[in-house]
Protein backbone atom coordinates (compact mmCIF):
# COMPACT_ATOMS: atom_id res chain seq x y z
CA UNK A 1 0.00 0.00 0.00
CA UNK A 2 1.24 3.49 -0.91
CA UNK A 3 1.93 5.96 1.88
CA UNK A 4 0.89 8.82 -0.41
CA UNK A 5 -2.56 10.30 0.36
CA UNK A 6 -3.50 10.12 -3.32
CA UNK A 7 -5.35 7.53 -5.39
CA UNK A 8 -5.51 6.74 -9.10
CA UNK A 9 -8.76 6.25 -10.99
CA UNK A 10 -8.07 4.37 -14.22
CA UNK A 11 -10.69 5.14 -16.85
CA UNK A 12 -10.79 2.54 -19.62
CA UNK A 13 -13.11 1.60 -22.46
CA UNK A 14 -13.78 2.65 -26.05
CA UNK A 15 -15.47 5.89 -24.94
CA UNK A 16 -12.84 6.91 -22.37
CA UNK A 17 -11.57 9.94 -24.29
CA UNK A 18 -15.00 11.25 -25.27
CA UNK A 19 -16.36 10.75 -21.77
CA UNK A 20 -13.50 12.57 -20.05
CA UNK A 21 -13.32 15.30 -22.70
CA UNK A 22 -16.96 16.09 -21.88
CA UNK A 23 -16.32 16.14 -18.12
CA UNK A 24 -12.89 17.61 -17.48
CA UNK A 25 -12.21 21.31 -17.93
CA UNK A 26 -8.80 20.85 -19.60
CA UNK A 27 -8.47 19.85 -23.23
CA UNK A 28 -7.31 16.22 -23.31
CA UNK A 29 -6.13 16.60 -26.89
CA UNK A 30 -3.03 18.24 -25.38
CA UNK A 31 -2.30 15.56 -22.80
CA UNK A 32 1.25 14.26 -22.38
CA UNK A 33 2.69 17.28 -24.18
CA UNK A 34 6.41 16.99 -23.44
CA UNK A 35 8.38 19.67 -21.65
CA UNK A 36 10.47 21.81 -23.98
CA UNK A 37 13.75 21.57 -22.06
CA UNK A 38 14.26 17.84 -22.70
CA UNK A 39 16.25 16.01 -25.31
CA UNK A 40 14.05 14.68 -28.11
CA UNK A 41 14.73 11.02 -27.21
CA UNK A 42 13.47 11.55 -23.63
CA UNK A 43 10.32 13.48 -24.42
CA UNK A 44 7.97 10.61 -25.22
CA UNK A 45 8.07 9.21 -21.69
CA UNK A 46 8.85 12.27 -19.56
CA UNK A 47 5.84 14.55 -19.97
CA UNK A 48 4.32 15.96 -16.82
CA UNK A 49 0.81 14.87 -15.76
CA UNK A 50 -1.87 17.22 -17.10
CA UNK A 51 -3.57 19.33 -14.44
CA UNK A 52 -7.33 19.60 -14.92
CA UNK A 53 -10.23 20.97 -12.95
CA UNK A 54 -13.47 19.04 -12.73
CA UNK A 55 -16.33 21.44 -12.09
CA UNK A 56 -19.97 21.23 -11.08
CA UNK A 57 -22.65 22.88 -13.25
CA UNK A 58 -22.25 26.11 -11.26
CA UNK A 59 -18.60 26.33 -12.27
CA UNK A 60 -17.20 25.41 -8.85
CA UNK A 61 -14.22 23.07 -8.70
CA UNK A 62 -15.11 19.61 -7.37
CA UNK A 63 -11.50 18.45 -7.49
CA UNK A 64 -8.24 18.77 -9.35
CA UNK A 65 -7.04 15.81 -11.37
CA UNK A 66 -3.55 15.06 -12.53
CA UNK A 67 -4.18 13.14 -15.72
CA UNK A 68 -1.85 10.63 -17.40
CA UNK A 69 -2.58 8.77 -20.64
CA UNK A 70 -1.33 5.19 -20.96
CA UNK A 71 -2.29 3.56 -24.23
CA UNK A 72 -6.03 4.03 -24.59
CA UNK A 73 -6.59 4.41 -20.84
CA UNK A 74 -6.49 7.52 -18.68
CA UNK A 75 -5.34 7.70 -15.09
CA UNK A 76 -6.85 10.41 -12.90
CA UNK A 77 -4.83 11.10 -9.75
CA UNK A 78 -6.86 12.67 -6.93
CA UNK A 79 -6.59 12.98 -3.13
CA UNK A 80 -7.65 9.72 -1.51
CA UNK A 81 -10.13 11.46 0.79
CA UNK A 82 -12.10 12.49 -2.31
CA UNK A 83 -11.78 9.37 -4.44
CA UNK A 84 -14.95 7.50 -3.37
CA UNK A 85 -17.18 10.54 -3.88
CA UNK A 86 -15.50 11.34 -7.19
CA UNK A 87 -15.94 7.82 -8.59
CA UNK A 88 -19.57 7.76 -7.49
CA UNK A 89 -20.15 11.05 -9.27
CA UNK A 90 -18.33 9.95 -12.43
CA UNK A 91 -20.54 6.88 -12.58
CA UNK A 92 -23.61 9.12 -12.38
CA UNK A 93 -22.52 10.85 -15.60
CA UNK A 94 -21.54 7.66 -17.43
CA UNK A 95 -25.02 6.95 -18.87
CA UNK A 96 -24.43 4.73 -21.93
CA UNK A 97 -20.76 5.54 -22.38
CA UNK A 98 -18.54 2.48 -22.63
CA UNK A 99 -16.18 3.29 -19.79
CA UNK A 100 -15.05 1.51 -16.63
CA UNK A 101 -13.37 2.80 -13.49
CA UNK A 102 -10.76 1.11 -11.31
CA UNK A 103 -9.19 2.62 -8.17
CA UNK A 104 -5.68 1.97 -6.88
CA UNK A 105 -3.05 3.70 -4.78
CA UNK A 106 -1.20 6.46 -6.63
CA UNK A 107 2.52 6.17 -7.20
CA UNK A 108 5.18 8.85 -6.91
CA UNK A 109 5.80 8.58 -10.66
CA UNK A 110 2.14 9.26 -11.45
CA UNK A 111 2.23 12.41 -9.34
CA UNK A 112 5.48 13.52 -10.88
CA UNK A 113 7.32 13.34 -7.55
CA UNK A 114 11.10 13.39 -7.86
CA UNK A 115 12.19 13.36 -4.23
CA UNK A 116 10.06 13.37 -1.09
CA UNK A 117 6.30 13.91 -0.90
CA UNK A 118 6.84 16.79 1.58
CA UNK A 119 9.17 18.55 -0.85
CA UNK A 120 6.68 17.99 -3.70
CA UNK A 121 3.83 19.56 -1.73
CA UNK A 122 5.94 22.55 -0.78
CA UNK A 123 7.11 22.98 -4.37
CA UNK A 124 3.49 22.96 -5.56
CA UNK A 125 2.46 25.49 -2.94
CA UNK A 126 5.32 27.83 -3.80
CA UNK A 127 4.47 27.36 -7.48
CA UNK A 128 0.86 28.43 -6.86
CA UNK A 129 -0.70 25.03 -7.60
CA UNK A 130 -3.66 24.55 -5.29
CA UNK A 131 -4.50 21.35 -3.42
CA UNK A 132 -8.25 20.82 -3.14
CA UNK A 133 -9.41 18.55 -0.32
CA UNK A 134 -12.84 17.66 1.03
CA UNK A 135 -13.65 20.90 2.86
CA UNK A 136 -12.71 22.96 -0.21
CA UNK A 137 -14.56 20.93 -2.82
CA UNK A 138 -17.15 22.99 -4.75
CA UNK A 139 -16.17 26.20 -2.95
CA UNK A 140 -14.08 27.97 -5.59
CA UNK A 141 -14.21 28.73 -9.31
CA UNK A 142 -11.23 27.84 -11.52
CA UNK A 143 -10.29 31.50 -11.87
CA UNK A 144 -10.16 31.94 -8.09
CA UNK A 145 -7.59 29.13 -8.05
CA UNK A 146 -5.61 30.55 -11.02
CA UNK A 147 -6.37 27.41 -13.00
CA UNK A 148 -6.85 29.48 -16.14
CA UNK A 149 -3.20 30.54 -15.77
CA UNK A 150 -2.09 26.91 -15.37
CA UNK A 151 -3.84 25.56 -18.50
CA UNK A 152 -6.11 23.47 -16.28
CA UNK A 153 -9.24 24.84 -17.96
CA UNK A 154 -10.12 25.46 -21.60
CA UNK A 155 -12.56 28.02 -22.97
CA UNK A 156 -12.27 26.73 -26.53
CA UNK A 157 -12.73 22.96 -26.54
CA UNK A 158 -16.53 22.80 -26.13
CA UNK A 159 -18.99 21.84 -23.41
CA UNK A 160 -18.18 20.42 -19.99
CA UNK A 161 -19.88 21.01 -16.62
CA UNK A 162 -19.58 24.68 -15.69
CA UNK A 163 -18.03 25.63 -19.06
CA UNK A 164 -20.45 28.49 -19.72
CA UNK A 165 -19.62 30.14 -16.39
CA UNK A 166 -15.88 29.56 -16.83
CA UNK A 167 -15.95 31.09 -20.31
CA UNK A 168 -18.06 34.06 -19.21
CA UNK A 169 -15.65 34.82 -16.38
CA UNK A 170 -12.70 34.51 -18.74
CA UNK A 171 -13.98 36.75 -21.51
CA UNK A 172 -15.44 39.39 -19.20
CA UNK A 173 -12.37 39.47 -16.99
CA UNK A 174 -14.70 39.23 -14.03
CA UNK A 175 -12.41 37.52 -11.52
CA UNK A 176 -12.68 39.40 -8.23
CA UNK A 177 -10.62 36.91 -6.19
CA UNK A 178 -7.35 35.19 -6.97
CA UNK A 179 -5.00 32.68 -5.39
CA UNK A 180 -1.96 34.46 -3.93
CA UNK A 181 1.11 33.26 -2.10
CA UNK A 182 2.16 34.66 1.25
CA UNK A 183 4.73 34.19 3.96
CA UNK A 184 3.79 34.60 7.61
CA UNK A 185 5.71 35.12 10.83
CA UNK A 186 4.09 32.05 12.41
CA UNK A 187 2.29 28.98 11.02
CA UNK A 188 -1.29 29.32 9.76
CA UNK A 189 -4.07 26.83 9.11
CA UNK A 190 -6.39 26.03 6.24
CA UNK A 191 -9.54 28.11 6.54
CA UNK A 192 -7.94 30.96 8.51
CA UNK A 193 -9.41 34.31 7.49
CA UNK A 194 -7.27 36.94 5.80
CA UNK A 195 -8.14 40.50 6.81
CA UNK A 196 -7.42 44.04 5.65
CA UNK A 197 -8.25 46.79 8.15
CA UNK A 198 -10.19 44.27 10.25
CA UNK A 199 -12.34 43.28 7.28
CA UNK A 200 -12.23 39.69 5.97
CA UNK A 201 -11.02 39.71 2.36
CA UNK A 202 -9.94 36.10 1.88
CA UNK A 203 -9.07 32.76 3.40
CA UNK A 204 -6.19 30.33 3.55
CA UNK A 205 -6.49 27.51 1.02
CA UNK A 206 -3.25 25.60 1.68
CA UNK A 207 -0.65 26.05 4.40
CA UNK A 208 2.69 24.40 5.13
CA UNK A 209 4.44 25.96 8.09
CA UNK A 210 4.81 29.67 7.37
CA UNK A 211 4.16 29.24 3.62
CA UNK A 212 0.58 29.60 2.45
CA UNK A 213 -1.76 30.10 -0.46
CA UNK A 214 -4.88 32.17 0.11
CA UNK A 215 -7.80 33.19 -2.09
CA UNK A 216 -7.95 36.96 -1.68
CA UNK A 217 -9.95 39.84 -3.17
CA UNK A 218 -7.84 41.18 -6.04
CA UNK A 219 -8.42 44.82 -5.09
CA UNK A 220 -6.87 44.14 -1.67
CA UNK A 221 -3.86 42.14 -2.87
CA UNK A 222 -1.42 45.05 -2.48
CA UNK A 223 -2.71 46.26 0.88
CA UNK A 224 -1.54 45.32 4.37
CA UNK A 225 -3.00 41.87 5.06
CA UNK A 226 -2.99 39.78 8.20
CA UNK A 227 -4.37 36.70 9.90
CA UNK A 228 -5.20 37.84 13.41
CA UNK A 229 -2.08 39.62 14.64
CA UNK A 230 0.06 37.79 12.10
CA UNK A 231 1.14 40.08 9.25
CA UNK A 232 1.41 38.51 5.79
CA UNK A 233 4.12 39.09 3.21
CA UNK A 234 2.89 38.91 -0.39
CA UNK A 235 5.29 36.67 -2.32
CA UNK A 236 5.59 36.22 -6.11
CA UNK A 237 4.13 33.36 -8.12
CA UNK A 238 5.90 32.15 -11.27
CA UNK A 239 2.90 32.75 -13.55
CA UNK A 240 1.78 36.17 -12.21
Amino acid sequence: MSDLPYSTITVSGTDAFDFLQAQLAADLRHINTPRGDMDQEDRATSADPMLSAWCNPKGRVICLFRVVKTGDDYRLIVPTELVDAVVKRLIMFRFRAKVAFAVADASADELGIDGSYADWRLENLRGGIAEILGTQSEQFTPHMLNLDLLNAVSVEKGCYPGQEIVARTHFRGATKRRLLRFGSASPTSVGDKVAADDRVVGEVLNAIGTDLLAVVATDKADTALSIGDNALLNLPLPYL
